[in-house]
């Protein structure tokens, strides 16, 4: 079986698997920069296509990579948190499930070789990859994500959820998604 097969077979996706939702992810072997987020909202649950929305645009401008250079070049993997989208909360969607990270992200990243940059979006991910606690904001985060390099790019996720915090904090377009690009197009690059 593969890796997909694997997931969906999972008893922990169960209830997904029997509703006919299969897991959203994307990992091919040449990937160079992966990129975790969250989960899958309802848009891309319902098409498959990570970041098939809003957010993926936001955060395909944040790259300064077009649509077919995202989905189609073979350098970006993308994977979340969970693989299924978790259903509305009273102030946006229900976090993701804690256990999937743990027993699917190794094997996923071990499946792309070529990996030289993760980029986390959004606290979820940053929390669990950077074992950061629980009361770290992630404004600080972001701020000292120099720290974090080479491995791993901690940025804000580009939910329009998420505007307010880009007016209130203008460093983050200015100063550190220039930085991102820079990172993104010189990874893309190397050989």
């Amino acid at each position: 079986m593969t890796i997909f097969e694997d997931i969906k077979a999972d008893k922990d996706n169960l209830t997904y698997t029997e509703k006919g939702l299969n897991p959203v992810f994307y990992t091919p072997k040449s990937a160079k920069i992966l990129i975790i987020g969250q989960a899958p909202g309802k848009k891309v649950q319902e098409t498959e296509i990570m970041w098939n929305d809003a957010s993926g645009d936001r955060l395909r401008e944040w790259l300064d990579v077009d649509r077919k250079q995202f989905y189609d070049s073979g350098n970006f993997g993308f994977i979340s948190m969970d693989f299924y989208y978790p259903g509305k909360a009273k102030s946006g969607d229900k976090p993701p499930r804690g256990s999937i990270a743990k027993k699917w992200h190794p094997k996923l990243i071990a499946s792309m070789p070529n990996l030289q940059l993760i980029v986390l979006v959004g606290s979820y991910a940053q929390k669990y990859y950077l074992h950061l606690a629980r009361t770290e904001k992630i404004t600080d985060v972001v701020k000292n994500y120099k720290s974090y390099l080479p491995k791993y790019f901690p940025i804000i996720h580009p939910s329009p959820r998420n505007n307010n915090w880009l007016n209130r904090n203008p460093w983050f377009e200015k100063e550190v998604v220039p930085r991102l690009q820079a990172k993104v197009s010189d990874t893309i690059k190397e050989k």
